[in-house]
């Protein structure tokens, strides 16, 4: 039977594709922990008290790079090159979610503007990686391979969503909440754009690893096309949603540590 679950163990059981999924995951984990470092090294003076949670935010990405090379380095393999059709966080960048690039690496203090768009991409792009580990949770928790790090990335994930919840209500509240509506459509209507063409990519390299027939391969594309087609109608509203998150201050602390694989 075809299913997320089946799909998820034959790119685990395979090396080439097991190289390839960790190899996307670590450099969009790694990009997304600079991008977090230079924004908190940036945090216009009026909101120097949001720089400690940023920088907690980079740094948990940061650790999870680092997973993803180990889980690959536990089973001999070495990083692949990333298709550049698969590198959703820089394909986010270049279509203007988020801040650009150019900015944050620049030595000038950022706008509270900036830090509401930062935090409203977030607020989507921590959505999705929240539901994406959350199936890989369902399934592979208690895996002997990949079960520790499956938990401790979708911990930290659900901790960073509610922090992108808490903090944005808070700038609402300071009177930003117009800017924060129009942001957060604007960035949720492209990722969901930008997530299909992505998945359709990654699914495309995984079938001529894995040797999928043409008949699974247009099965798989079905099923993200009409992912797309439930969140182009109006599932992309659960990424603009706002409020009080049950974990407060979610960032409030240091990073964890990544756990050791021997």
């Amino acid at each position: 039977m075809l299913s997320a679950k089946s799909v998820f163990q034959e790119i685990l059981a395979n090396d080439e594709s097991f190289a390839l999924f960790c190899s996307i995951a670590a450099s969009g984990e790694s990009q997304g922990g600079w991008e977090n470092a230079r924004i908190a090294a940036l945090v216009p003076d009026s909101e120097r008290e949001l720089a400690p949670k940023i920088t907690r935010h980079g740094a948990d990405e940061d650790k999870h790079g680092r997973i993803f090379n180990a889980l690959m380095k536990k089973r001999g393999l070495d990083p692949v090159p990333v298709p550049p059709e698969t590198d959703y966080t820089m394909l986010l960048e270049k279509n203007g979610i988020g801040l650009a690039h150019e900015k944050l690496k620049r030595d000038e203090r950022l706008t509270v503007q900036d830090i509401v768009t930062y935090l409203s991409h977030s607020r989507v792009t921590e959505q999705r990686a929240s539901e994406q580990m959350e199936l890989l949770r369902k399934h592979f928790a208690d895996a002997a391979d990949i079960g520790r790090a499956v938990r401790q990335i979708s911990n930290d994930e659900d901790n960073h969503l509610s922090y992108c919840h808490e903090e944005l209500l808070r700038f609402a509240h300071a009177g930003h909440g117009r800017a924060i509506q129009r942001t957060l459509r604007a960035c949720a209507l492209a990722e969901i754009r930008i997530h299909r063409d992505v998945s359709l990519a990654v699914m495309a390299h995984m079938g001529r690893i894995l040797g999928w027939s043409r008949a699974r391969s247009a099965v798989l594309a079905a099923g993200i096309h009409a992912l797309y087609a439930y969140e182009r109608l109006g599932g992309w509203r659960r990424m603009v949603s706002l409020k009080m998150p049950e974990r407060r201050d979610a960032l409030g602390g240091p990073a964890s540590a990544a756990p050791e694989f021997a």
